[in-house]
């Protein structure tokens, strides 16, 4: 008997077919393209994010350098002469010095106007006009002048008592608020007005003079 399971005809499998060297070629070129298609696109977003970089840090440093600064006050002398007489209140006058400093190394800065007025316990004993209009350069400083009497006083006998009675304990605490309206300038560029103000806390003596821990302190400054 012949073995039918040898003489049965074998079908061959076509997905087991040897890929031909045709295919097999176009298929290592697609793989090359796509290899090379990503490598450039990666390229490109590395020049591209290093391009972002470099830019951000180049506006960073130069908003660093022309970003503007406050201006700096600083309290130099104030007198009160007088303050030991009970009827010095109809003479009396106050006058004060303070420097503005420009710290800005690139921005120059407009003063527009500026106005002085000194306060005792928060109720205003006067004020004056203390500039014209003023232009600093970078890091400039300038020393301003300021003297109150006659009409530009208001200090009554009683108030005058009650600074006389602050004397006697050690001192006599003012506050000096200088009110400015300025604008800064960068290259060709000017900024909008700012209203601008420097509080200066003082202390005099019996004397009516500046006591040295006040001397040369640095006012406060913020815009409004």
């Amino acid at each position: 008997m012949h073995n039918m399971t040898n003489s049965l005809p074998v079908r061959s499998n076509p997905s087991a077919r040897p890929i031909s060297r045709h295919h097999s070629a176009n298929y290592i070129v697609h793989r090359v393209k796509e290899s090379l298609s990503t490598r450039v696109s990666k390229f490109i977003c590395a020049i591209f994010l290093t391009l972002l970089l470099c830019l951000g840090t180049v506006f960073f440093i130069l908003w660093i350098n022309v970003r503007p600064h406050r201006p700096r006050f600083h309290i130099r002398e104030f007198s009160l002469p007088g303050l030991g007489n009970t009827d010095g209140f109809e003479t009396s006058h106050i006058s004060f010095k303070i420097t503005a400093h420009n710290p800005n190394q690139k921005v120059s800065v407009y003063y527009d106007s500026m106005e002085g007025s000194v306060y005792y316990k928060e109720k205003r004993v006067g004020s004056t006009n203390l500039t014209h209009p003023l232009h600093q350069d970078p890091k400039d400083t300038s020393l301003i002048e300021g003297v109150l009497r006659g009409p530009t006083m208001a200090v009554n006998e009683d108030r005058w008592k009650q600074m006389g009675r602050d004397r006697n304990q050690g001192k006599v605490v003012f506050r000096l608020d200088v009110v400015s309206v300025i604008r800064f300038k960068v290259y060709s560029w000017h900024s909008k007005r700012h209203r601008m103000h420097a509080n200066c806390y003082i202390e005099v003596g019996w004397d009516g003079m500046l006591l040295s821990r006040t001397k040369d302190k640095r006012c406060p400054v913020y815009f409004t």
